[in-house]
């Protein structure tokens, strides 16, 4: 029997959605470390990211995108107690459900929803319950940011959808930065930074030991940079990776949290 218990806003998972996965196994490979192995769901095999060689380093999986017109790109899964009031909610909220709510078997029911913004988002409610909160380790997703065309709105809507509050900081040359939490708990960011031509997204964070070496790997392997490396004063240093199918990922490394403003 398990102990663990549900994290209602907690991300616990994360899939990569490209439709050259075999080239983006052996990049993530090489720049971040991880594994890839197969593992059974239901009647069915999918395969996995681990970061270690066994089954509690599993973090995330790869998968082919659904339409030839959907680009490459990380969807990241938040923990909800009900799958089907999320998706009600989305909709009620000026959001919309993507795909609804579904049983994947011996693993619990999700759905996607999209906020009235657009960035997708996948929502969760786990027949085992969630991984517990650690701290964060090299090559393990540690933060989500949602870069969006209108942050006023899209906290409405998280607040309403996924019951998150936040708080608001000034970051000077930076703008202002949202963190959303819920239970008492920091899960993301809501930022305004949006490139032109990008829609808004959530941008998944993994933790790496150097944030240059990472970034310089990922170039030499093939992978763009659009943004990075560099220091977020009072918070870590940073990059954000393009890689070679166009799915997007920020590595950091955080500041020691007694370090932290």
């Amino acid at each position: 029997m398990t102990d663990r218990k549900l994290l209602p806003g907690k991300f616990v998972w994360f899939q990569l959605e490209s439709r050259d996965t075999k080239k983006a196994q052996a990049f993530y490979g090489e720049v971040l470390g991880w594994k890839v192995m197969p593992f059974p769901v239901g009647g069915s095999t999918y395969e996995m990211i681990f970061t270690g060689a066994t089954a509690d380093t599993m973090i995330g999986s790869y998968a082919a995108p659904k339409s030839d017109r959907q680009p490459s790109r990380w969807i990241s899964s938040v923990s909800v107690e009900d799958v089907d009031a999320t998706a009600k909610a989305a909709t009620a909220n000026g959001g919309k459900v993507v795909e609804a709510p579904f049983d994947i078997p011996g693993a619990g029911r999700t759905a996607r929803i999209a906020d009235p913004q657009g960035a997708e988002l996948s929502v969760f409610k786990s027949a085992t319950g969630d991984p517990a909160d650690a701290p964060a380790t090299p090559g393990h997703f540690f933060w989500n940011e949602l870069h969006t065309s209108d942050p006023t709105k899209a906290l409405a809507f998280y607040e309403k959808v996924l019951g998150f509050s936040h708080r608001s900081m000034d970051m000077g040359p930076g703008g202002t930065y949202h963190i959303v939490s819920k239970g008492g708990v920091d899960r993301g960011g809501v930022t305004s930074h949006l490139p032109a031509g990008v829609p808004p997204h959530w941008l998944p964070y993994v933790f790496v030991d150097d944030v240059d070496a990472t970034i310089a790997r990922a170039r030499r392997l093939g992978g763009t940079i659009p943004f990075g490396p560099e220091d977020i004063p009072g918070v870590g240093r940073f990059g954000v990776l393009q890689d070679p199918t166009g799915a997007v990922l920020a590595v950091m490394k955080p500041l020691p949290t007694e370090k932290q403003r």
